[in-house]
């Protein structure tokens, strides 16, 4: 039996919430010819790029979109059981004197992002970074904050927050799950674990 899952978010609600950001960039940023946006590999990397087509059907312009395998600089990668999925990373335009917006599914301790940021200086150097996450479950390991946030989720240490995209899983939603649950509960394939979620980034 599956465990039970919490609906938290739902297609309709994160279309609005995506939409909702991509207004928030163009406000806080004055000068859009500058402005990138970055996803982490997988989840974040999806979101991004429905995240690019918004705002730039916004700025009527197009907007530079990247993305970033951040596997191979986690500072947990050597305590990690099992080996990492590598994905290609492509930031195909320069980074310099822009603003670069990292995108991710769920800020959790922070070092999702921070191995994400030293990811992005190898290519360069932006005038600045900002953060915009689908959600922030808290229980933060590093000064971290984000720019953007989809939806503030406050939950237990013992809880997964579970992202899925309809482009992986068929599906747009957020959804909360007990670890303990899961963790005793045979595996069907159905779970999809957020990059923060699962490693304890």
């Amino acid at each position: 039996m599956d465990p039970p899952e919490k609906v938290v978010l739902d297609r309709d609600d994160i279309r609005r919430t995506l939409v909702r950001i991509a207004h928030e960039v163009v406000e806080k940023n004055a000068e859009p010819d500058r402005l990138a946006i970055v996803g982490i590999h997988r989840r974040g990397a999806i979101l991004a790029a429905r995240l690019t087509r918004l705002v730039a059907d916004l700025l009527d312009a197009d907007v530079p979109l990247g993305d970033l395998d951040i596997s191979f600089y986690r500072d947990d990668l050597a305590s990690r059981p099992e080996q990492p999925v590598v994905h290609a990373s492509h930031v195909d335009f320069p980074v310099d004197e822009r603003t670069v917006v990292i995108v991710d599914d769920v800020l959790y301790t922070g070092r999702t992002v921070r191995a994400a940021i030293e990811a992005l200086f190898g290519y360069g150097r932006p005038a600045r970074v900002q953060l915009a996450v689908l959600a922030d479950r808290g229980h933060r390991e590093l000064p971290i904050r984000p720019d953007y946030v989809g939806k503030n989720l406050p939950t237990a240490r013992s809880e997964r927050v579970n992202v899925r995209v309809e482009e992986l899983d068929g599906v747009d939603e957020v959804t909360i799950t007990d670890r303990a649950e899961v963790a005793n509960t045979p595996s069907n394939g159905s779970v999809h674990r957020s990059s923060e979620g699962v490693f304890e980034a």
